[in-house]
């Protein structure tokens, strides 16, 4: 019985007003997603008065510009299922960028027990991780929208998190918070080399 009345509740996309055009599961994870997005937003708010590199200063008020904007598009587009006035942007980091391999000897780090030992070291982490959740949160979002407009907006916004977490990543690197080891020569060139292409005619 209960079944037969569940079906019954069931409509037709074309009986549904466009912005209610959302399957659940696409509605959970977008909720969760911008959820995730507006902590980080908070956290930054909290982090911006605890910094002291004005190079970090300028990629935090430039990065938290940048999401304001893509919350903004995004709530939009929940709210309306329709194309959003502002589209989604591109976040391109300054140019010059380049990453230091290898690994240089540091102390044992330990958690802070003290808002003030906060750093700019603590906070380009935070900054980062925040980002980081962000792109799997907004990746596993689009994979379940089931309207096109936001899977659209949820999946173009996934490489500017990943741009902004970069960008973070050659900060924290040039500093030597965030150290990239590498395998030896004759290692890496096994992993690299690796795999080949497939040779001949593609399969129709």
């Amino acid at each position: 019985m209960h079944n037969q009345n569940q079906t019954g509740n069931f409509q037709a996309s074309n009986q549904i007003p466009s912005q209610q055009n959302h399957g659940g599961h696409e509605l959970f994870d977008a909720h969760e997603a911008i959820s995730g997005l507006v902590s980080g937003l908070e956290q930054s708010v909290i982090y911006e008065q605890h910094i002291q590199d004005p190079e970090l200063q300028s990629i935090q008020q430039r990065q938290r510009t940048f999401l304001t904007q893509m919350y903004n598009t995004i709530v939009e587009t929940l709210r309306t299922g329709q194309d959003p006035a502002i589209k989604t942007q591109t976040y391109t980091m300054p140019e010059g960028h380049t990453a230091e391999y290898g690994m240089k000897p540091t102390q044992p780090t330990t958690p802070i027990q003290s808002v003030s030992e906060l750093n700019d070291q603590c906070i380009s982490g935070f900054l980062m991780g925040a980002l980081k959740s962000s792109a799997t949160a907004f990746t596993t979002t689009a994979l379940e929208a089931t309207n096109p407009v936001l899977r659209r907006v949820f999946a173009d916004s996934i490489p500017n998190l990943i741009e902004m977490a970069f960008e973070l990543f050659y900060y924290q690197n040039k500093h030597h918070y965030y150290q990239v080891p590498q395998l030896k020569p004759e290692d890496m060139q096994q992993y690299t080399q690796a795999f080949a292409p497939i040779q001949g005619t593609m399969p129709h």
